[in-house]
Protein backbone atom coordinates (compact mmCIF):
# COMPACT_ATOMS: atom_id res chain seq x y z
CA UNK A 1 0.00 0.00 0.00
CA UNK A 2 1.09 3.61 -0.89
CA UNK A 3 0.30 7.10 0.73
CA UNK A 4 -0.03 10.17 -1.29
CA UNK A 5 0.24 13.72 -0.19
CA UNK A 6 -0.12 16.35 -2.54
CA UNK A 7 1.23 19.97 -1.79
CA UNK A 8 1.90 23.33 -3.78
CA UNK A 9 -1.75 24.31 -4.79
CA UNK A 10 -2.68 27.93 -4.17
CA UNK A 11 -3.77 30.86 -5.92
CA UNK A 12 -1.70 31.86 -8.74
CA UNK A 13 -2.47 34.32 -11.67
CA UNK A 14 -3.12 33.57 -15.36
CA UNK A 15 0.55 33.10 -17.12
CA UNK A 16 2.44 32.45 -14.12
CA UNK A 17 3.62 28.86 -12.81
CA UNK A 18 3.02 26.71 -10.26
CA UNK A 19 4.57 23.24 -9.37
CA UNK A 20 2.63 20.61 -7.36
CA UNK A 21 4.01 18.20 -5.29
CA UNK A 22 2.97 14.26 -4.70
CA UNK A 23 4.82 12.82 -2.12
CA UNK A 24 4.87 9.07 -1.56
CA UNK A 25 5.22 6.91 1.64
CA UNK A 26 4.66 3.19 2.39
CA UNK A 27 5.76 1.04 -0.76
CA UNK A 28 8.41 2.60 -2.92
CA UNK A 29 6.94 5.11 -5.35
CA UNK A 30 8.63 3.47 -8.34
CA UNK A 31 6.39 0.33 -8.29
CA UNK A 32 3.85 2.16 -9.49
CA UNK A 33 2.62 4.30 -12.29
CA UNK A 34 1.49 7.73 -11.36
CA UNK A 35 -1.14 10.01 -12.54
CA UNK A 36 -3.10 13.90 -11.49
CA UNK A 37 -6.24 14.36 -12.12
CA UNK A 38 -8.34 17.41 -11.41
CA UNK A 39 -11.54 18.55 -10.30
CA UNK A 40 -13.53 21.77 -10.54
CA UNK A 41 -16.82 22.70 -9.14
CA UNK A 42 -19.59 20.61 -10.55
CA UNK A 43 -17.55 18.99 -12.76
CA UNK A 44 -16.15 15.00 -13.12
CA UNK A 45 -12.46 14.25 -11.96
CA UNK A 46 -10.54 14.64 -15.53
CA UNK A 47 -7.09 13.15 -15.93
CA UNK A 48 -4.43 16.17 -16.63
CA UNK A 49 -1.41 14.43 -16.93
CA UNK A 50 0.84 10.41 -15.97
CA UNK A 51 4.02 9.14 -15.82
CA UNK A 52 5.29 5.76 -16.70
CA UNK A 53 7.50 4.04 -13.32
CA UNK A 54 10.56 4.95 -14.98
CA UNK A 55 9.73 8.48 -16.24
CA UNK A 56 10.46 7.49 -19.41
CA UNK A 57 7.10 7.82 -20.97
CA UNK A 58 4.65 10.60 -20.21
CA UNK A 59 1.14 11.43 -20.97
CA UNK A 60 -0.95 14.32 -21.06
CA UNK A 61 -4.75 15.75 -21.67
CA UNK A 62 -4.94 17.75 -24.70
CA UNK A 63 -6.13 20.86 -22.74
CA UNK A 64 -2.92 20.72 -20.72
CA UNK A 65 -0.44 19.53 -23.52
CA UNK A 66 2.82 21.72 -23.87
CA UNK A 67 2.03 24.00 -20.72
CA UNK A 68 1.80 21.38 -17.71
CA UNK A 69 4.61 18.77 -17.44
CA UNK A 70 5.23 16.23 -15.01
CA UNK A 71 8.15 14.67 -13.98
CA UNK A 72 9.67 12.02 -11.08
CA UNK A 73 12.17 11.44 -8.31
CA UNK A 74 11.93 7.85 -7.49
CA UNK A 75 15.02 8.50 -4.86
CA UNK A 76 12.80 11.32 -3.71
CA UNK A 77 9.24 9.13 -3.79
CA UNK A 78 7.71 12.52 -5.47
CA UNK A 79 6.09 12.99 -8.70
CA UNK A 80 5.89 16.71 -9.84
CA UNK A 81 3.43 18.94 -11.85
CA UNK A 82 4.94 21.88 -13.41
CA UNK A 83 1.88 23.92 -14.25
CA UNK A 84 3.29 26.43 -16.28
CA UNK A 85 1.17 29.83 -18.33
CA UNK A 86 -2.03 28.52 -16.39
CA UNK A 87 -5.58 29.29 -17.24
CA UNK A 88 -8.55 30.16 -15.44
CA UNK A 89 -10.38 27.30 -16.60
CA UNK A 90 -7.36 25.03 -14.42
CA UNK A 91 -8.87 26.10 -11.69
CA UNK A 92 -10.09 22.81 -9.55
CA UNK A 93 -9.10 20.34 -6.85
CA UNK A 94 -5.50 18.53 -8.31
CA UNK A 95 -5.02 14.94 -7.17
CA UNK A 96 -2.51 12.15 -6.99
CA UNK A 97 -2.85 8.96 -7.82
CA UNK A 98 -0.98 5.72 -8.34
CA UNK A 99 -1.55 2.49 -9.94
CA UNK A 100 0.14 -0.94 -9.64
CA UNK A 101 -0.67 -1.87 -13.53
CA UNK A 102 -2.09 0.49 -15.99
CA UNK A 103 -3.70 -0.20 -19.35
CA UNK A 104 -5.75 2.73 -20.03
CA UNK A 105 -3.77 5.68 -18.16
CA UNK A 106 -6.10 8.08 -18.37
CA UNK A 107 -9.20 6.33 -16.70
CA UNK A 108 -9.21 6.80 -13.06
CA UNK A 109 -10.55 3.64 -12.29
CA UNK A 110 -7.15 1.92 -13.12
CA UNK A 111 -5.80 3.66 -10.00
CA UNK A 112 -5.09 2.18 -6.78
CA UNK A 113 -4.55 4.57 -4.76
CA UNK A 114 -5.49 8.78 -4.14
CA UNK A 115 -4.09 11.66 -2.12
CA UNK A 116 -6.39 14.19 -0.49
CA UNK A 117 -5.96 16.50 -3.09
CA UNK A 118 -4.50 20.47 -3.36
CA UNK A 119 -6.44 23.27 -4.36
CA UNK A 120 -5.37 25.14 -7.22
CA UNK A 121 -7.11 28.41 -7.98
CA UNK A 122 -5.83 30.64 -11.47
CA UNK A 123 -7.05 34.46 -11.08
CA UNK A 124 -7.50 36.16 -14.70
Amino acid sequence: QVQLVESGGGLVQAGGSLRLSCAASGRTSSNYFMGWFRQAPGKERDFVAAISRSGSNRYYADSVKGRFTISRDNAKNTVYLQMNSPKPEDTAVYYCAAALSVTIFDREGQYNYWGQGTQVTVSS
